[in-house]
């Protein structure tokens, strides 16, 4: 259970009287300590009032930062209810949180955040003839999708974050997302407003009802009923009546600005719409009431889709047809990307094979224009007729179009939209040594206009001097961009001010929306009076105090909001302590606190599946401080010193590090490339700096297994016996802190150097030299791997040179923060392949963590040492090495089902295995996803082996038992080898040069020994 706060009281900002506009707000005392017994008492769920839940929900993917006053994670839509209540008892402000993607910093406040992401995710009845479903708001945008998809129908609006987003911050943004061009042609809109059939709510003193649409006959009986529901209902008539005329001058339709979502829907309170209460709740960001539960209405899937890429000079151009196209051919889809985009992807190796499908002929823009039908035939007719339209009528050249097939038909349509998805990650941190920002990122015009109005805002970025890659879907006039804005000195923050305060006023000028799609938030909510008036803004005053007479709902947020340039998370008094450090950081500028920013809080690292490797252990446990970004953000408050005030010596940064596997994931995985691993070993370098914090056991036992395997290997068979005999071996584990459930690996009764040795060296004097490092698990453990290793290369034609002497990587000590022993290391490793990396012998690893020790952490820690460089230059994983040099494998029929390695992924990835294999013959199963869970020590230590047994059944193993008996299990990596071994698969994996063994015996007219045991 999380710690109890020690805080009794706090002060919190009130307005005094939010009837007046501008009121000033007072401070309120807040009763924290009885607040929190109380929701102790009330809530089944989680309360939390620790310094590490209020940093961890301190901030969002905005340039803002406050901190709560505590977090809920309810179980139930009733604990919801009782959050509220209590909360209304003591008079402490409510925030609703899902994701925690928004941009706007609509998802901060000091406030109680109630958390609906972990647990709401109940999915109910579809009416598939209605085209309807019912959900909680804690359910995945994407999970959404996957479930009501077996019906051939989806929730339209899809934001680049759809695999994390929750339907709740769906309705909160009113967001709409890249296929909204589809939802609206072939939906009822492209807004989440106009996606939602019906809402279950909860206002802040406790009431609890459903609103719906459609219900301006059923006012006149709503009101009579009376109660909560009556009363609010009467005086949103009351304010519809009064206002009715300016909301109708004021407000566009949906065919004019398809992407507004600025302010509050007061448009659908006329009675020409029908009164729909549920869509103008909309889009209120949790600052009116709460939402439990929703109805949504679904849109035909259109599933077999095609998607067309097209090539412009520049961005502006790239609007000139987008109405027409839309009008004659109906794509789904239908975004932009620029070429700084690009550039950035390119310079950050992003995408990198995807952006070699883009069409380029020196053009400064793309298209992509998606086709969406029930039959692939009718999706790629449609695509070749638009094809057509481009070069017959429109002179467009055919080289600069280019069609990709979906995946199912064998495309890369599906690689190419995650360029476009890429976007915001990809321009966080650019090549150009200035961190952007969001801001502007959100606006919308008309989408006839898009053209002229880019032109027009980059004069304005320019008289600021404010670069950024623009993107966006200009199917729908909406236009994203991430900005250098400076935010730590005046004078940045005055120019922040006045190109925001001079964009609102070009949107305004194009009849658009400050707001396209993230919502207001604190970010643009102070430019709503530009886009409306006083009068409006005044309406939507009301419409917020009919709700929340107390202003206690996300106070501060789209209506009277904080400024614009307060509450930042950086600004003017920025200035975190700079500890000296054992890594590099060369991609922060050497700056531990600009690593510590680096997560821009976009929550990659929050997809419940394994799609990706990165987060195991919050694939597992769904805890925010299980992610990467939970991580970052704890090791940003960790700098800041204001939450958590103990630094390196921080227990809440301690225990979320605990179960980060260091898969590297994240290094590959996350969009800003957020170097978890490297963190963590920093960070427990100066944790135990401390004299008075002492490892526990099993970081020795591991850290220096290098040095135990070497004991070891001189009596395997003793220690054989010691460690596989049931009472002596829950001594061993014991004493060396290894779970008890886990069983010990077996010594090899020679190691590989000892084997190597024996037989005179290399069997193929002749050949080109090549060094295989002994890493310590293929010398001491695996031997028959290495001894595979070794005929696998010479049978190549090359000449083996196996290093003398104790030689390792040090892989182990970084997991524990033994940083100055692993430097140790490394420096034995240079001294012992010195003549051999001068003379550019190719080194290849057998284990893939150990050889990608050499790609990664050897360039961190010896940054300027330049026989460290050429080592990492000259370093292949072991496909690696028969790709680069273009050796032709041996022939092997059959199927095989390939794992990688998790260092590997983050340090090469699994092409070269995958193509190396298909060049065998085999036909190749390239698992993705997630981790073994065992990840090298990890899965030994006491208290993990049920988690590490979760992480690997995300994937691994179920993909594992399901393999047809004949199928060859490959993974590399000794962690996976031993987790598919110990969980029970009834399978034995090989290594790569394993599997070339079994192809020369073959060939030979041998019979291969069976894969499995």
């Amino acid at each position: 259970m999380a710690k109890t706060s020690k805080r009794h009281s706090r002060d919190v900002p009130a307005k005094t009287d939010p009837a007046i506009p501008g009121a000033p707000r007072a401070r309120q005392t807040i009763e924290v300590g009885r607040l929190e017994r109380a929701l102790r008492k009330a809530v089944e769920g989680e309360v939390r009032f620790d310094p590490g839940s209020l940093a961890l929900y301190a901030n969002d993917a905005s340039n803002f930062r406050q901190v709560p006053i505590g977090v809920v994670i309810p179980r139930t839509l009733d604990d919801v209810v009782a959050t509220h209540r209590v909360c209304h008892r003591f008079g402490a402000p409510i925030l609703n949180r899902g994701g925690g993607t928004s941009l706007s910093g609509e998802t901060v406040n000091e406030a109680v955040v109630i958390d609906h992401s972990k647990y709401l995710t109940r999915i109910g009845r579809i009416d598939a003839r209605r085209r309807l479903v019912t959900c909680e708001t804690g359910v995945i945008n994407e999970e959404l999708n996957r479930h009501t998809g077996r019906h051939d129908l989806v929730f339209g609006p899809d934001p680049s974050s759809h695999s994390r987003c929750v339907i709740g911050g769906n309705i909160g943004n009113n967001s709409c997302g890249i296929h909204s061009v589809q939802s609206q042609l072939y939906g009822p809109g492209p807004r989440t407003s106009d996606n939602v059939h019906a809402l279950e709510i909860v206002t802040y003193d406790g009431a609890r009802f459903w609103v719906g649409v459609d219900e301006e006959k059923d006012l006149d009986h709503i009101i009579a009923k009376g109660g909560r529901k009556g009363e609010i209902y009467a005086a949103l008539r009351d304010l519809r009546d009064r206002y009715a005329d300016a909301i109708r001058a004021g407000f566009p339709s949906e065919t004019q600005l398809p992407r507004r979502v600025s302010g509050y829907n007061l448009d659908e309170l006329l009675p020409e719409r029908g009164f729909n209460v549920a869509r103008a709740l909309v889009g209120t960001e949790g600052t009116c009431a709460t939402a439990l539960q929703a109805v949504l209405m679904l849109t035909p899937a259109l599933l077999q889709r095609t998607l067309v890429v097209v090539e412009y000079d520049d961005l502006a151009e790239a609007g000139t047809d987008v109405m027409e196209m839309i009008e004659r051919f109906k794509p789904i889809g239908l975004e932009a990307l620029d070429d700084e985009l690009i550039r950035d992807q390119q310079l950050q190796n992003m995408n990198v094979s995807d952006i070699k499908e883009l069409p380029k002929l020196g053009g400064g823009a793309w298209l992509l224009v998606q086709f969406g039908a029930d039959t692939a035939e009718e999706s790629a007719a449609t695509a070749h007729a638009f094809i057509d339209w481009l070069t017959s009528e429109r002179g467009y050249e055919r080289d600069r179009i280019v069609m990709a097939k979906s995946e199912q038909e064998g495309g890369t349509s599906e690689h190419l939209w995650a360029i476009r998805e890429s976007g915001l990650g990809s321009t966080a941190f650019p090549p150009d040594g200035k961190d952007h920002w969001p801001g502007w990122e959100d606006s919308a015009v008309p989408p006839e206009k898009v053209g002229d109005y880019v032109r027009d805002l980059r004069k304005v970025m320019e008289k600021h001097g404010i670069t950024g890659a623009m993107y966006g879907h200009f199917g729908q006039g909406c236009i994203h961009c991430r900005l250098s804005f400076d935010l730590r000195h005046a004078d940045g923050l005055a120019t922040y001010r006045a190109f925001l305060e001079e964009a609102a006023d070009l949107v305004v000028a194009y009849g658009g929306s400050v707001s396209g799609e993230h919502g207001d938030g604190q970010q643009r909510a102070e430019l709503l009076e530009k886009q409306y008036g006083p009068e409006l803004l005044q309406a939507m005053r009301e419409f917020k105090a009919i709700w929340d007479p107390g202003w206690k709902m996300n106070p501060g947020k789209v209506v009277d909001a904080y400024r614009l340039d307060e509450n930042l998370k950086l600004g003017p008094d920025y200035n975190p302590p700079r500890p000296a450090t054992k890594f590099a950081y060369a991609e922060d500028g050497g700056d531990f606190a600009h690593a510590a920013l680096r997560c821009v809080g976009v929550g990659k690292c929050r997809v419940p599946r394994a799609v990706d490797t990165m987060c195991p252990s919050y694939q597992v446990t769904r805890e925010e401080k299980h992610s990467t970004r939970g991580r970052a953000r704890l090791l940003f408050e960790m700098l800041r010193g204001e939450v958590i005030t103990d630094g390196w010596q921080s227990e809440e940064v301690a225990d979320a590090l605990d179960l980060c596997l260091a898969c590297k994931g994240c290094t590959s995985d996350c969009p800003v490339n957020v170097d978890m691993p490297t963190y963590k070993a920093e960070f427990l370098h100066h944790h135990y700096k401390s004299p008075r914090r002492r490892r526990p056991r099993y970081a020795y036992a591991f850290g220096f297994i290098d040095q135990g395997a070497r004991i070891a290997s001189r009596m395997p068979e003793i220690t054989n016996f010691v460690t596989h005999t049931p009472g002596l071996a829950r001594i061993a584990k014991l004493v060396a802190g290894i779970d008890r459930r886990r069983p010990l690996p077996s010594f090899a009764p020679m190691t590989l150097q000892e084997w190597f040795r024996r037989r005179g060296g290399t069997g193929n004097p002749h050949g080109r030299p090549v060094v295989l490092f002994p890493d310590t698990f293929n010398n001491h453990l695996h031997t028959d791997v290495g001894v595979a290793c070794v005929e696998a290369i010479e049978a190549a034609g090359w000449r083996v040179v196996m290093p003398e002497g104790h030689v390792c990587c040090g892989r182990p000590l970084y997991d524990y923060g033994f940083l100055d022993e692993a430097e140790r290391y490394l420096h034995t490793v240079l001294d012992t392949l010195r003549e051999h990396v001068r003379a550019g012998t190719p080194v290849v690893g057998m284990e893939p963590s150990c050889l990608a020790v050499f790609k990664d952490e050897l360039g961190k820690l010896l940054p300027h040492d330049d026989d460290a460089a050429r080592l990492t230059r000259n370093a292949y994983h072991f496909a690696e090495f028969f790709d680069a040099f273009d050796i032709e494998p041996p022939k092997l029929d059959g199927t095989a089902l390939l794992w990688g390695h998790c260092h590997q992924r983050a340090t090469g990835g699994m092409d070269a295995d995958q193509r190396l294999l298909e060049r065998m013959g085999l036909e190749v199963d390239n698992l993705k996803g997630g981790c073994c869970g065992l990840a090298g020590s990890w899965g030994f230590e006491s208290g993990k082996y049920r988690i590490s047994m979760d992480c690997g059944e995300q994937a691994l193993l179920p993909a594992v038992r399901e393999a047809d008996p004949d199928t060859l299990v490959v993974a590399d990596g000794f962690s996976c080898k031993t987790q598919i071994e110990d969980a029970g698969t009834g399978r034995r994996a090989l290594h790569l040069a394993q599997v070339m063994a079994l192809a020369r015996q073959k060939q030979q007219g041998q019979v291969p020994d069976p894969p499995a045991p």
